[in-house]
């Protein structure tokens, strides 16, 4: 090669990379939710797909209503709409009628997002705000599961599913002899634990393969998803983790207490929706604290709340109000954590100035 051909770049500091934008990081989230979602739908056929549909179609709309309503550009180009609707879907049970499904949707948006003023406004996690709403509006459907890996889960169906609004849904015998599956016992592992003492083997809690939640079974493709996200540095990976490690600490302090009494660590961290809460819910960029030891305290808190919850209280499952709990202190956490600023020295009390 000729001297001639050789060229040099030569840039002026500082090397700065251009941080990504809102949409691009809602764009990845919603991927590393796609394969939750897949898997869902795997699982529970057919009704899971039309849960998820549902949610996000009744999210996405809302806030395309309230934009309009307001006389403002609609937002919903920015995805945050579509992921609070999977996140709500697979909070659910996946046989969860449908009118009630885009109710839960149009409360997380209404209640949970627009009234705080929008995206990046909010105080606590939408999707875990629309959860709460028809938690306490429908109790019986919220707590009613069905078996995961069902026959002509593809073809039909769950009864629930297309049940009319305030109608009560009567399976058919033939969908009853489908779903009859052995081993099955209508009931999730937590409710299993906490009403009838039976512990459900941690293995099969993290492969996934156990009636619950639409999205929160695996917690090995929960993990795997969440470290796409880490890996593309638009996941702060300390709240999982002070999550699963203050649900950890605490659910081992009971086991080592009473080990025929209470349930071992692995199974608090593999049951129910702590996985699937903890890295997509606890982790909202706008409701968890930024302070480093903030987010130590905020995850701790949400662990020690879901295993006193889980243990103590009458719901099964607890990380719901353990996150929005957790939501409410962060203002307080933060105030409390700030960390000191460089050079700085701590304010004199009275007493000092007058010694």
């Amino acid at each position: 090669m000729a001297k001639s051909d050789l060229k040099i770049d030569i840039r002026t500091s500082p090397y700065i990379r251009k941080a990504p934008t809102v949409a691009q990081i809602m764009r990845n989230v919603v991927y590393a939710l796609l394969p939750l979602a897949a898997y869902a739908v795997y699982q529970f056929g057919i009704s899971a797909l039309a849960l998820l549909v549902t949610t996000t179609l009744s999210c996405v709309l809302t806030e395309h209503v309230f934009c309009k309503l307001s006389a403002k550009k609609s937002t919903i180009i920015d995805a945050s709409a579509i992921i609070t609707g999977l996140l709500l879907a697979m909070t659910l049970p996946p046989g969860f009628p449908l009118w009630m499904g885009a109710v839960a949707g149009f409360t997380a948006i209404a209640m949970g997002k627009t009234l705080f003023g929008g995206l990046g406004f909010n105080v606590f996690n939408p999707a875990l705000v629309g959860r709460a709403f028809v938690q306490a509006a429908f109790p019986v459907s919220i707590t009613t599961w069905t078996p995961a890996l069902a026959t002509d889960r593809f073809v039909e169906f769950i009864p629930s599913t297309l049940a009319l609004p305030f109608m009560k849904p009567l399976p058919t015998a033939e969908w009853t002899a489908h779903v009859a599956l052995d081993g099955f016992s209508g009931a999730t592992p937590l409710a299993l634990m906490k009403f009838q003492g039976i512990m459900t083997d941690t293995y099969d809690l993290f492969l996934g393969t156990i009636a619950g939640s639409t999205g929160e079974t695996s917690s090995l493709l929960i993990l795997i998803c969440g470290f796409y996200l880490v890996y593309r540095k638009m996941l702060d990976w300390r709240i999982p983790a002070a999550v699963l490690f203050g649900t950890a600490v605490s659910a081992e302090f009971f086991y080592f207490m009473d080990p025929a009494k209470y349930p071992s660590p692995g199974f608090m961290l593999c049951s129910g929706g702590l996985m699937f809460a903890a890295v997509f819910m606890a982790s909202d960029m706008v409701a968890s604290p930024v302070t480093p030891l903030g987010i130590f305290v905020f995850g701790c808190l949400v662990g020690f709340l879901t295993v006193i919850i889980r243990l103590f209280g009458g719901l099964t499952e607890a990380v719901m109000y353990a996150i929005l709990f957790g939501n409410a202190a962060t203002p307080l956490i933060e105030s409390y954590t700030q960390p000191r600023i460089y050079g700085a020295r701590k304010p004199i009390k009275a007493k000092e100035k007058k010694s």
